[in-house]
């Protein structure tokens, strides 16, 4: 068609189309007068049937008329139905929302009542059953959309409602800790004392329940309980668990922590024990119910940490305290805060070893006083010996100490103990003294008593500072080792009653015996070697009222010459003082003569071999020579029993050989058997010789200044001859 347009042939296209058209019309005039007749016929049919059809519709109208008033109450029924149908069916619709709904809303007000009521564990299964059942079935209302909006924040109240209860019990149980300690450790100490009563009473003791029942009834653990099943449910566990952990920690450096002025009272470390202890039974409490919000490491790892700073802050403030009733009394408390903490199954090795440590410091204290009492036991005693006139002083000076001298049993009255009231006193101040030391080691499960006792005779009564006095008179020295010798000799009754009083057999404070004794021994010797010193002091003092001229003139042959007045003197008052000492042990008494002896002749010789004196006669050798006859006389007489043979007289023999060489000249003698050990002057020392006679001649030579005779002469070369001879026998010796 379009080629048609695009080209010059329109208008024969047109006139084509007009041709077709009219064809067509032909056509259809044919076709219509073909069915004309039918439709002539159609039409007359259709008028016949025109009047039949007004008859059917009249009565169809009649009928319509007659159906129409038949069924208008039937219609009226049928209504009447379907609105009962349509309300039946809303009701069924209706009770059905309501049975989703009620439950919603009866959960609902569950809640309501539960959060009301603070029981908020079943508050939060009540609102995970509402959210995750009933909401879901009750459909989309907007109340279940309220409540779906709200069941977040209600979570939230929750966990914050239980938190705060949480932080309530911390806060609760930092104050009652103090209590619950206290509760804890009575229950503990009673049932201590029970056992011992039954013990007494040799009845069968029945073990207890590790933990002790009540102390954790002070407190209410619900809000640790609920707070854990709240944090649980909503997926904190973790949470919880750690914050509690970090809480519980930070409460327990508050604990650990004394007060700085624990030490002054034993209520101080109490309530410091207290604490600790409240802490650790809420700790085990929570431990054993909550299944899992502490476990046995952390509480391990926490009582650790506790235990370090309880033993260092023990060891600090134990260490100001210098009364022994007062670290007796703290004592005690640790052994039954440590017996409280052990029976929840907390290790306490540490806290018995701290123990120990403390019992040295007990002693220290108690020598410090004991020492104090020493002393003035000391300084009251007159050293004598203890006179009785009657049966019933005898007994009581025996019953305090346990003397076993059946020689004294026998002697009549009056008599005399041969120690001071010292003794006596002492020994019972020692008992006191091992009662003192014995209360330590109470409960400590521990063979105390050797080491109790060897603190006491360690640190003896200083008896020894008594000799620092110079002028102290011999017979209180005497005393003094007489005393000692007692108390050395009754330390294996002490030893029994140790052993009596602690049911430990004997053998096992043996120590303490040889301890004691050489305690004892080394005061004894102190007095010992001060009667020696003393006794040397007072020589002393006699000598220096010697007074030798030493340029006396020779005495002759026959002349019978006197002891010096200084030297009688010392001889009497050597002879009233070891009168005295027949009551000391024999080698005492024999050891002071000895160096009494000793000490005389040492010092006449120094006197001879002063380098200040520089010119000695024959008349001042003889004279000397008396003196030691008198000494001799004495040592001879036998002062002190003992002695056997000529022994005392040895003290002298260097002394008496060198005069007597002298005095008879007899240099040919020395000079021809010196170093033999027949020699008669085998003691005589060649340059004590020399020494000496170099004086001799330089006497001699100012003698002879003015002196021409030749007896003096050949003296003076007599001198110088044995001078000589007795220098080359020095040079041979070296």
């Amino acid at each position: 068609a379009l080629s048609v347009y695009d080209g010059q042939e329109h208008g024969l296209f047109m006139e084509k189309l007009d041709v077709r058209i009219r064809n067509h019309d032909r056509e259809i005039e044919k076709m219509c007068n073909h069915h004309f007749q039918g439709f002539v016929d159609s039409i007359t049919e259709l008028l016949k049937v025109r009047g039949e059809a007004q008859k059917l519709k009249s009565q169809v109208i009649e009928t319509n008329n007659r159906l129409q008033d038949d069924g208008k109450e039937l219609i009226g029924s049928m209504e009447e139905l379907k609105r009962c149908r349509v309300q039946q069916r809303n009701i069924a619709t209706t009770i059905d929302k309501l049975t989703h709904c009620l439950p919603v809303l009866e959960m609902y007000s569950r809640l309501q009542e539960q959060m009301k009521a603070k029981r908020y564990y079943p508050a939060l299964r009540t609102l995970e059953q509402l959210e995750q059942t009933c909401l879901p079935r009750a459909g989309q209302y907007r109340f279940c959309s309220i409540m779906a909006e709200n069941i977040p924040k209600l979570r939230t109240q929750i966990r914050d409602t239980a938190m705060t209860q949480l932080r309530d019990f911390l806060e609760s149980i930092r104050k009652h800790s103090d209590k619950i300690g206290e509760t804890a450790i009575k229950q503990v100490n009673k049932h201590k004392h029970t056992q011992n009563k039954d013990k007494v009473n040799n009845r069968r003791v029945l073990s207890q329940s590790s933990h002790v029942p009540g102390a954790q009834d002070l407190v209410d653990f619900s809000p640790v309980y609920r707070c854990l099943h709240i944090y649980t449910v909503l997926g904190l566990r973790d949470t919880f668990e750690n914050y509690y952990r970090k809480q519980r920690r930070k409460q327990a450096r508050l604990v650990l922590q004394p007060h700085s002025n624990m030490h002054e009272t034993l209520e101080g470390y109490r309530r410091y024990f207290n604490q600790i202890v409240g802490f650790f039974v809420v700790e085990d409490h929570v431990l054993h119910t909550t299944q899992g919000l502490v476990n046995r490491a952390y509480v391990e790892e926490l009582w650790e940490l506790a235990l370090s700073k309880i033993v260092a802050a023990l060891r600090t403030h134990s260490s100001y305290c210098d009364d022994p009733d007062l670290v007796l009394d703290l004592k005690n408390l640790i052994v039954l805060f440590a017996d409280t903490l052990q029976g929840y199954g907390f290790p306490v090795s540490q806290l018995f070893d701290m123990l120990l440590e403390m019992r040295e410091q007990y002693g220290e204290i108690l020598l410090k006083r004991w020492n104090v009492t020493f002393r003035q036991v000391l300084d009251q005693d007159n050293f004598s010996p203890i006179p009785v006139s009657t049966e019933q002083q005898y007994r009581h000076y025996t019953s305090q100490f346990p003397l076993q001298d059946p020689e004294l049993e026998k002697l009549p009255f009056p008599k005399k103990f041969p120690f001071s009231e010292f003794v006596p006193k002492v020994y019972c101040q020692i008992k006191e003294f091992i009662y003192a030391c014995l209360k330590y080691s109470e409960d400590l499960h521990l063979r105390y008593t050797t080491v109790c006792v060897l603190f006491l005779l360690e640190f003896c009564p200083p008896l020894s500072t008594q000799f620092e006095n110079p002028n102290i008179p011999c017979t209180k020295l005497v005393q003094v080792i007489i005393n000692t010798t007692h108390l050395e000799q009754s330390c294996h009754f002490l030893e029994e009653f140790i052993s009596n009083i602690t049911n430990v057999p004997p053998d096992t404070v043996n120590a303490t015996k040889l301890y004691g004794t050489s305690t004892f021994k080394d005061a004894r010797h102190a007095a010992e070697a001060e009667i020696y010193t003393n006794l040397n002091a007072k020589i002393d003092q006699f000598l220096q009222l010697a007074d030798y001229n030493w340029l006396a003139a020779e005495q002759r042959v026959g002349t019978p010459l006197t002891a010096s007045d200084y030297l009688i003197d010392l001889i009497a008052f050597l002879n009233s003082t070891f009168a005295v000492f027949t009551n000391l042990p024999g080698k005492v008494a024999q050891t002071a003569c000895m160096s009494t002896c000793k000490h005389i002749s040492t010092s006449l010789m120094q006197l001879l071999i002063d380098p200040e004196i520089r010119q000695i006669s024959m008349g001042a050798l003889q004279q000397l020579s008396a003196d030691v006859k008198e000494c001799e006389s004495f040592a001879r007489a036998g002062p002190v029993a003992g002695f056997q043979g000529d022994t005392l007289l040895l003290a002298f023999s260097d002394l008496r050989q060198l005069l007597d060489l002298f005095t008879q000249w007899d240099w040919s003698t020395y000079l021809a058997d010196y170093g033999k050990p027949t020699c008669r002057y085998l003691r005589v020392n060649p340059n004590t010789a020399l020494a000496l006679l170099e004086k001799m001649k330089e006497m001699s030579r100012k003698n002879n200044v003015f002196n021409f005779r030749k007896m003096d002469r050949d003296k003076q070369k007599l001198i110088d001859t044995v001078i000589k001879q007795l220098r080359n026998l020095i040079a041979g010796l070296r």
